[in-house]
């Protein structure tokens, strides 16, 4: 996989993966270039025979193995040192998550077809690029099996994602530091070469390396490399506090704890917010932030690149980067993370500094708007605070103007009264039963009937929507919505949790009910019923007790759905982004199950499934940061009116919620009658040509 070229500001490779840039033009002609390099090489190797390649079968030509283990060291050990020295970052580079049935299962089949034909698809091009027919015959194959694979997975989709362990590394499996995993490994390549040429040379008579200086050279060089593994760690950039050494004495203790306090009255224990905002802008690979808050309160807002960890977990979390690069803890305050800092330096971490003021002083000296200001500030530090502005706000939210002026404890329901967004299940977990919360249930009824999430409600999605003047799958009017929640016992002041099965659409269609009726605390529990079953939380079968409320009724429409007339409006005359979120081939008008074929004019394609991702049992959206430069390529500003439509509402909720409450565009419109009602309107235009993103 294509991963760099790229050399940012501050020295470091930024990759096209880091970068969410895989699908651009440079990408693809640094791909092509490696591709043919790649392809050149093996080619030298001898891959583009079948004959060669089967010859590890039969131990008469070892070619595979070597090849294979010679670049598996070499990327490893490259990766390792440009790691180490702080030239890339690990979190830019695509990571293969750990499946074991998937990966069991698709490498046996790998394995079979290899055998069978002596090819495999990397060697397969290679082989026909040489005018090898059996790899030409190979490649069909291939092309064909990827087809049937689209065309059966439904049925093998539990396959897909069966024993997914996420990102897992050999040196964590088998305990042990990366340098002692990495060498190894590089022991085994080695002794694995060796014994290739031994092989060869047993089975055929001769080999080429066997006695040869360049083979012990070679493994020679190996061995220093990895060995020098253990040698080259990045140091901390700043010290803290003294070295790090076993418990001493009490005299000594005590002269360490007389070092520490007078650092801290140095000041030498903090980090000020703009040196820390000024490092994160640069990128500055040698620094984690850690957020030291609620969940809820880190979803709300955080510094852009840190992380949430709670503090009882701190010290696992941290033990990778003791004493390499920065730790920076921060707080609404700064009462907990000192105390934190304090502890760790207990334990020997000297690089820990806690935020000057913590979040409430970043945010008023980093990211408040100069016009927000009480004391003027001079150009240079405008022109700061704007680049600051828009690397801290990617989503392009508004910085709060004042922030909490104390440590706060969880709170009992998400902050504010617009508390829109996704909900863990850590957070529901902790809250359950509480006053003031409802959860509901939009899983199919015998599925809720089986098991569900103690004192959850059903609720159909269809049952929130029908026909409305002829068109089909409508939101239903406020009055019907507000009298079903009033059977439920849900009342305004309640904060709701949707939750779905494997469609978090389906939690999203109800959302849009509660949009209709006004109803801004609610939440879409991330990773749904799947997530909370596979984490192990309690279910039951018990129906719950519910007093019938007296949910008020809007008096004025709402402000967010749109008729095909105002669609109309906007393809005659422009003004708005019109995203189709069908799948791509009816969006095209390859496929169509309605009365015309084809898309609005002038819209452009993103399918809903994109923002999902596919790397677990059940469906989790997106990290944010990944859906905005998505979507920053399809609409120019957050102000921007953007129309989402799908075959009806339903997929196009879950954009319609991405969209306004996880990424903050302020002007997003449901067309929920969407192509149903369009393709069955013979005035309405209809395109069928693919617009650019």
């Amino acid at each position: 996989m294509l991963q760099h070229i790229l050399w940012g500001d501050s020295g470091m490779i930024e990759t096209f993966y880091g970068l969410d840039a895989l699908d651009s033009p440079k990408a693809f002609f640094v791909a092509l270039f490696i591709g043919l390099l790649f392809g050149f090489w093996l080619e030298r190797a001898g891959f583009g025979s079948s004959r060669k390649l089967t010859g590890v079968f039969y131990f008469r030509d070892m070619a595979v193995v070597k090849v294979m283990f010679t670049a598996t060291i070499t990327a490893m050990l490259g990766l390792s040192y440009l790691i180490a020295f702080g030239v890339v970052k690990l979190d830019s580079i695509f990571l293969m998550p750990t499946i074991y049935g998937a990966q069991i299962v698709g490498g046996f089949l790998f394995g079979v077809g290899f055998v069978m034909s002596g090819w495999c698809p990397g060697t397969g091009a290679v082989g026909l690029a040489s005018g090898k027919l059996d790899a030409l015959v190979f490649l069909v194959g291939t092309i064909v099996g990827g087809i049937l694979f689209n065309e059966l997975f439904p049925i093998i989709k539990p396959l897909y994602s069966a024993g997914d362990k996420g990102v897992r590394f050999i040196y964590e499996s088998l305990r042990m530091s990366k340098p002692a995993a990495s060498f190894i490994l590089t022991l085994i390549a080695i002794g694995s070469f060796w014994g290739c040429e031994y092989i060869e040379e047993r089975n055929t008579g001769r080999s080429l390396y066997l006695r040869s200086t360049f083979l012990k050279a070679f493994s020679l060089a190996l061995i220093i490399l990895a060995a020098a593994l253990f040698i080259f760690r990045p140091a901390p950039v700043r010290p803290l506090g003294p070295p790090e050494t076993p418990v001493p004495p009490e005299a000594e203790q005590e002269a360490l704890e007389k070092e520490m306090l007078a650092g801290i009255e140095a000041g030498r224990d903090h980090i000020e917010p703009e040196e820390l905002a000024d490092r994160l802008l640069n990128r500055d690979p040698n620094i984690v932030v850690v957020d030291v808050r609620t969940p809820m309160e880190f979803k709300r807002f955080h510094i852009r690149r840190a992380v949430n960890i709670r503090l009882p977990q701190l010290i696992d979390f941290l033990s990778p980067y003791k004493n390499r690069g920065i730790i920076v803890l921060y707080s609404n305050g700064m009462t907990h993370p000192a105390q934190a800092r304090d502890a760790l330096a207990r334990l020997g971490y000297e690089n820990v500094y806690i935020l000057t003021d913590g979040l409430e002083g970043f945010m008023r000296r980093c990211v408040k708007p100069v016009s927000l200001r009480s004391e003027p500030v001079s150009k240079e530090m405008a022109a700061k605070i704007k680049s600051w502005r828009a690397f801290f706000y990617p989503r392009g939210a508004e910085a709060p103007v004042q922030e909490p002026e104390h440590e706060a404890e969880e709170p009992a329901q998400p902050p504010g009264e617009t508390a829109i967004g996704l909900i863990e299940t850590s957070w529901l977990a902790d809250r359950l039963g509480g006053q003031g919360l409802k959860v509901i249930d939009g899983r199919a009824q015998p599925e809720y009937n089986a098991s569900h999430i103690p004192g959850s409600l059903s609720i159909s999605v269809e049952s929130v929507r029908g026909n409305v003047k002829g068109v089909p799958s409508m939101l239903l009017p406020s009055d019907m919505l507000a009298r079903q929640l009033s059977l439920m016992g849900i009342e305004p002041t309640d904060t709701v949790v949707l939750v779905a099965g494997d469609k978090l659409h389906d939690a999203t269609l109800v959302g849009m009910a509660l949009e209709r009726l006004g109803h801004r605390k609610y939440g879409i529990l991330d990773g749904g019923f799947g997530k909370w079953i596979a984490e192990k939380r309690p279910v039951n079968t018990v129906l719950p007790t519910v007093a019938e409320s007296s949910y008020p009724v809007p008096t004025s429409p709402d402000n967010f759905r749109v008729d095909y007339k105002a669609v109309l409006e906007y393809v005659q005359k422009g003004g708005a982004v019109i995203i189709d979120v069908r799948p791509a081939e009816y969006y095209t008008g390859k496929k169509t199950e309605e009365a015309r074929a084809g898309h609005i004019p002038g819209a452009v394609n993103r399918p809903y499934s994109e923002d999902i991702s596919l790397s677990k049992k059940y469906p989790v959206f997106m990290p944010v940061e990944k859906l905005a430069a998505s979507y920053a390529a399809l609409v120019p500003s957050k102000n921007a009116a953007v129309v989402v439509y799908g075959r009806t509402g339903h997929q196009a909720s879950q954009s319609f919620f991405v969209l306004k409450h996880l990424l903050g565009y302020r002007n997003v419109l449901w067309y929920d009658a969407g192509w149903t009602e369009w393709s069955a309107r013979p005035e309405l235009p209809i395109e069928t040509k693919a617009r650019k993103k």
